[in-house]
């Protein structure tokens, strides 16, 4: 089941494999109660929700003790993958939806992941700094970092600056254009050769 995560990150160790390998389970569980990850798609839950999630990954590795927030984190991604490829990193999985938390809680639970902190909580109702906020698709860029902005502490916790890391696909020139800050894009398909990825990107500003 893993091993379109394996292929790109060979050197997980064996008890990233296993917590990987437990999420297919945990959230077909999950999913039954509280739908929270498409069940047309369900089956491609590690190409399309997993490995997507983990494209940030490709882009910045984070440090130990780094704090990534996740906003409208719906059933765990990014975070969830993001936290079990570094478990020394600090996610904060936020979403205003109480069930979507519920089930974030469950699986971290089930899979032994023990450093996301999930909360049922509006982004801007949470008064602490993070060196990076990431997302996926969660609304339009000026929203997202007007949200965000004064969230994010100058430095750098990972192998690029503090910033935002969000996953999105299509042409984004305008909305990025209107956010009034300096974008890098990032093309998915240079890290992942799967016909999914075709149009998806990770986009980052420093802050």
């Amino acid at each position: 089941m893993i091993s379109v995560i394996t292929k790109y990150f060979p050197d997980l160790t064996e008890r990233q494999r296993a917590q990987y390998e437990s999420l297919y389970g945990l959230y077909a569980d999950w999913n039954a109660k509280i739908n929270v990850v498409s069940r047309k798609d369900f089956d491609q839950l590690y190409l399309r929700h997993v490995l997507h999630s983990l494209a940030i990954a490709k882009v910045c590795r984070f440090e130990a003790g780094a704090r990534i927030l996740d906003v409208g984190c719906g059933g765990g991604f990014p975070s969830v993958p993001l936290a079990i490829m570094f478990p020394e990193a600090h996610f904060t999985a936020a979403d205003s939806i109480g069930k979507k938390i519920t089930v974030v809680r469950g699986v971290c639970e089930g899979a032994g992941i023990d450093n996301v902190d999930a909360r049922n909580v509006r982004v801007e109702q949470i008064g602490e700094k993070f060196d990076y906020a990431v997302s996926r698709a969660v609304t339009e860029m000026p929203a997202f970092v007007k949200w965000v902005r004064g969230k994010i502490e100058r430095g750098r916790r990972g192998t690029l600056d503090n910033g935002i890391l969000y996953l999105k696909g299509g042409d984004l020139e305008a909305e990025l254009a209107a956010t009034r800050m300096k974008w890098r894009e990032y093309a998915i398909s240079e890290f992942f050769d799967e016909d999914f990825f075709e149009t998806k990107k990770v986009v980052y500003s420093a802050v």
